[in-house]
């Protein structure tokens, strides 16, 4: 016979994260959390959603939702506690914008298409901006710096494009590409000084993300697959070895080479 799983609302996730919480009788871990420590849980828990949709595991996604809820939760709760705000003032302050920002649902407005809304957005985050006494005019304005750098990278060419300042074509990135791994080449053969070589290897990554959003690929997207392929490579590579009586580890990277091949030769005529 099937347990009857609780029913529970948001409510209940209030209390128990004030339970959690509480000095006198609470968890001694969620009691000495800060907003600064909970940050990393918060980044980590977005990942893991995205991973989930990735991977199409719907029941994965319902519990990786209900982590992340829990970390909006977890700061809520440590707001009110220090007097700053609960979370129903969370939720009205996200449907306060959500209502301003689309007057074409809610105003009667009329918006032509995604591409029209989406310049409307920014027009009114922008007018936002300027009420709250932000100076900032340029069209850089309001990207977050807490963004992870590609994001960041990506927000900033996007922004950019809108002025005109922009490739029309990814065949063009690639000849920028080259002439930058040719400038990390250059420090390289100079010795390397570890100042020039980040700024260089840095401007490969920012052309990278630009080649990857003018070919209209995701580019965590490309970066998570291509990292699930080495992983998949890498660990049939140990285990083709270990079928062969060693181990990776001793190896020269000749040999480690010939295991990889090899396992990249399985993948391909699995695919054909």
């Amino acid at each position: 016979m099937a347990t009857r799983v609780a029913e529970y609302a948001i409510n209940d996730l209030l209390r128990i994260m004030a339970r959690l919480r509480d000095p006198q009788g609470g968890c001694p871990w969620d009691v000495q959390q800060t907003f600064a420590t909970i940050a990393p849980y918060t980044i980590e828990e977005a990942y893991e959603v995205a991973d989930a949709i990735d991977r199409g595991d719907m029941a994965d996604l319902r519990d990786e939702l209900g982590d992340l809820l829990l970390q909006v939760v977890f700061h809520a709760r440590m707001a009110e506690e220090s007097g700053g705000f609960d979370f129903s003032g969370v939720v009205a302050a996200i449907c306060d914008k959500m209502i301003r920002r689309h007057p074409h649902v809610f105003a009667g407005q009329t918006v032509e298409n995604a591409a029209a809304q989406l310049r409307e957005w920014d027009e009114h985050k922008r007018h936002e901006r300027e009420r709250s006494g932000d100076a900032d005019t340029s069209v850089l304005a309001g990207i977050p710096r807490g963004l992870p750098e590609w994001q960041r990278a990506l927000k900033l060419q996007k922004r950019a494009s809108r002025v005109g300042f922009d490739w029309s074509d990814p065949r063009p990135v690639l000849d920028k590409l080259a002439e930058e791994i040719g400038e990390v080449r250059h420090e390289l053969d100079l010795g390397g000084d570890m100042a020039r070589l980040t700024d260089e290897i840095g401007d490969v990554l920012f052309v990278c993300v630009n080649l990857a959003r003018l070919a209209n690929v995701d580019w965590s997207t490309a970066l998570r697959g291509a990292n699930a392929k080495f992983e998949r490579r890498f660990r049939r590579m140990e285990a083709l070895a270990a079928a062969a009586g060693t181990k990776l580890d001793g190896m020269s990277l000749a040999e480690q080479d010939a295991y990889w091949d090899l396992a990249k030769a399985e993948e391909k005529n699995r695919v054909e």
